[in-house]
C-alpha cells in the first residue's frame, strides 16, 4: 500500500475502540485505547479523552509489519501491526539521565502545553519515555535530581513519581502518546487501570532490545508504534469473550499485506495442504523459529476455520503445534 492508502486504513482503525495502540520500546510503553460510549475530540489521525490520547504522524519511510505471536493458551494467538521506520529515521535522542525538556508545546491538549516535560533517562533507541507535571512539588524535586540516573539507588525522584501520578508522554517518530491516569501500583490496586496506562520494566529494559524477539521485524526496521486491532478471543480489557470470527478475518486481511512475505507464503501453502486432505507427515518442519511460529499460528487459526476438516486439523496440530514458546516478552503479556 501507497502511504496515503496507509494512513485512510489507520485512520479507520483509530476510530474504532475496538483496537488498542502503544508507543515505546522493550520495556518502557504506553498503550492507548478508548471505550465506544467515552467523550474525545477528534482531528485527523489523533484522539484525546479524559484518559490519555496519541497523535500520529506518519512520514514517507513508514513500513507497517503485521506480527503474530503464539499465545500460551491452546488454540491463540496474539496479533499486532507493529508500525516500523528504518533504524537511523527511528532513532531519538537517547538521553540516559533525568533531563528537563520545558513546558510540552505540543501536548494533545492546550490545558497541558505548559506543563513541564521531563526525560526519564531510559535511553531507549526509538522512544524518549518522558513525565509531564505542573506539580510545583514534583517539578522541585525533579529539577534538583537532573542530570541522575533516574533509577539510581537513592535517587529521590522515582518515589515522588510514583506518589505523585505525572502524566507519562511516549515520543517518537511516528508521533505521541500521553496517558493521565495514574500509574499502576499501590494506589490503583497493584494493577494498570483499564484504558490507557503504562509499563515501564527494568528487567526488560537491561536486555537492551528494540522489540520482543517473538517478534518478526525484518533487520533495519524499528517497530515505533503498534495498533493492536480487536482480538477474537478477549474483549478490550482482557476479558474473555464468544470468538468472533469477524475480527479474525480482518486480521488476516492485515496479515495477507503486511505480513513478512516468506511467514505468508507458508501459511498460504497450509491452507493449500488442508484443502487437499494432506496428512502433516509430507511437511518437514521448518528451521527457523519464526516459520515454526508462523507454521504453528497458521494451524491454529484453520481449527477455528469451519472450511477445514476438523480432524484433519488435530492431525496437524499433534504433529506441528506442540511445546510451549517462551512467552516472557511477549506483547500479549506486556498489554496487560
Amino acid at each position: 500500500m501507497n502511504l496515503p492508502t496507509t494512513v485512510a486504513l489507520l485512520e479507520r482503525h483509530l476510530a474504532d475502540p475496538g483496537n488498542g495502540w502503544s508507543m515505546g520500546s522493550f520495556g518502557a510503553i504506553a498503550e492507548f485505547r478508548h471505550d465506544p460510549d467515552e467523550p474525545s475530540a477528534t482531528e485527523p489521525l489523533m484522539r484525546v479523552t479524559d484518559r490519555g490520547g496519541i497523535r500520529l504522524s506518519l512520514p514517507p519511510e513508514l513500513q507497517p509489519v503485521a506480527c503474530e505471536t503464539l499465545s500460551p493458551r491452546a488454540g491463540r494467538w496474539g496479533q499486532a501491526l507493529m508500525l516500523c521506520l528504518p533504524t537511523d529515521a527511528a532513532a531519538m535522542k537517547r538521553r540516559d539521565v533525568l533531563t528537563e525538556l520545558g513546558p510540552d508545546r505540543e501536548a494533545l491538549r492546550v490545558v497541558d502545553q505548559s506543563a513541564v516535560l521531563f526525560d526519564m533517562g531510559l535511553a531507549q533507541p526509538q522512544v524518549d519515555f518522558c513525565i509531564r507535571t505542573a506539580n510545583p512539588d514534583l517539578v522541585e524535586v525533579l529539577r534538583a535530581q537532573a542530570g541522575r540516573p533516574l533509577m539510581e539507588p537513592g535517587n529521590p525522584a522515582m518515589g515522588a513519581i510514583l506518589a505523585a501520578h505525572p502524566h507519562r508522554v511516549a515520543l517518537t517518530r511516528l508521533g505521541r502518546v500521553e496517558v493521565f491516569q495514574k500509574i499502576g501500583g499501590p494506589d490503583t490496586g497493584g494493577v494498570s487501570p483499564p484504558g490507557p496506562h503504562t509499563h515501564v520494566l527494568p528487567q526488560l529494559l537491561r536486555a537492551g532490545r528494540t522489540h520482543s524477539a517473538n517478534q518478526t521485524i525484518p533487520a533495519g526496521l524499528v517497530p515505533c508504534a503498534g495498533l493492536y486491532p480487536a482480538s477474537p478471543f478477549t474483549d478490550a480489557e482482557g476479558r474473555e469473550k464468544p470468538y468472533d470470527p469477524e475480527a479474525a478475518r480482518a486480521w488476516t486481511w492485515l496479515y495477507e499485506r503486511f505480513g513478512p512475505s516468506d511467514l505468508v507464503m507458508l501459511k498460504t501453502e497450509l491452507g493449500q495442504h488442508l484443502r487437499a486432505g494432506v496428512t502433516p507427515d509430507v511437511l518437514i518442519l521448518p528451521e527457523g523459529r519464526e516459520q515454526r511460529r508462523a507454521l504453528r499460528v497458521g494451524i491454529r487459526q484453520a481449527a477455528r476455520d469451519d472450511h477445514f476438516d476438523a480432524e484433519l486439523v488435530r492431525v496437524w496440530s499433534l504433529m506441528h503445534d506442540g511445546g510451549i514458546e517462551a512467552i516472557e516478552d511477549t506483547p500479549e503479556r506486556l498489554g496487560h
